[in-house]
């Protein structure tokens, strides 16, 4: 990756690669994040061909060289309910299947949640879905995202995200997305101890597996877990602390990805101008 700031926004995939990487590009941004499939359904849009080499001229000349895809909220690989635990891993394996049409990319996933069944047990089903469906030869990199802690959810300390990668046969295929509102709804504090928070990602899952942000504004209050995303500069995480989360040194060449509340392109257009503008 270049050293070039690597900003984008989550885009709707309903018209193709291609049209994502013009609409990227439209609002200033250098890489983008999508659905896979219908973010609370199973369906996906039948690949096109020509669309995936439209895209590959268009992401050259817009200088995108890595994108994000996002897997169906719907997924929960730790559910105790066979059938929903057999879904999550069909449409896990069949997305990384996709996802070679556009090699060399990264695929986000939420860890699940355990419904009752306890951390433990929740993790260990999330890292048997994986051994499932990584395969040697795939090009694409699985993320963990970082997580609230809402409910039941696993991935809400950076411990429990540690201990899925552990249990994960192919390592070399797995990373992790670091989510702001999460982590400070989770309770890391990003505003007055940017640096004690990666210094503890680091000692607890190692900032080689950190491969993506996730940059959001929360509406809550630190330690809340109820995950809710504001705009930039509109929550209770703030401008300063956000764009000084793009400035760390260890951070700064990731790629960032804006999943704030916009109803049109023109408003992630206005975020990434106000955070490329306060970047030193």
């Amino acid at each position: 990756m270049s050293d070039a700031f690597t900003i984008g926004c989550h885009l709707s995939s309903s018209k193709g690669y291609s049209q994502m990487a013009r609409d990227a590009a439209s609002i200033g941004a250098n890489t983008f994040q999508f659905f896979t499939r219908n973010p609370r359904g199973a369906r996906a849009k039948d690949i096109d061909p020509a669309d995936v080499a439209a895209f590959a001229s268009l992401a050259q000349e817009a200088g995108i060289e890595t994108f994000l895809a996002h897997a169906p909220y719907t997924l929960n690989p730790a559910s105790a309910k066979p059938e929903t635990r057999e879904f999550a891993i069909q449409v896990l394996a069949d997305d990384l299947v996709r996802m070679e049409n556009t090699p060399g990319q990264m695929y986000n996933m939420h860890p699940g949640a355990h419904v009752g069944q306890g951390a433990e047990r929740g993790i260990e089903l999330v890292a048997d879905a994986l051994n499932q469906v990584l395969d040697p030869s795939q090009t694409t990199r699985v993320l963990l995202e970082t997580m609230a802690g809402k409910g039941t959810e696993i991935g809400g300390t950076f411990a429990e995200i540690r201990a899925i990668i552990d249990r994960v046969d192919l390592t070399d295929h797995i990373g992790v997305c670091l989510d702001t509102c999460h982590v400070f709804d989770g309770g890391y504090d990003l505003v007055n101890d940017l640096e004690g928070v990666i210094g503890e990602f680091d000692k607890v899952i190692g900032l080689e597996h950190l491969y993506a942000i996730h940059l959001n504004d929360s509406k809550n209050s630190l330690g809340s877990h109820k995950d809710r995303h504001a705009r930039i500069g509109e929550g209770n995480i703030g401008l300063d602390a956000l764009v000084a989360v793009t400035e760390y040194p260890s951070l700064r060449d990731l790629p960032f990805f804006l999943e704030t509340p916009q109803e049109e392109l023109a408003g992630w257009a206005d975020e990434i101008a106000l955070i490329k503008g306060q970047r030193n």
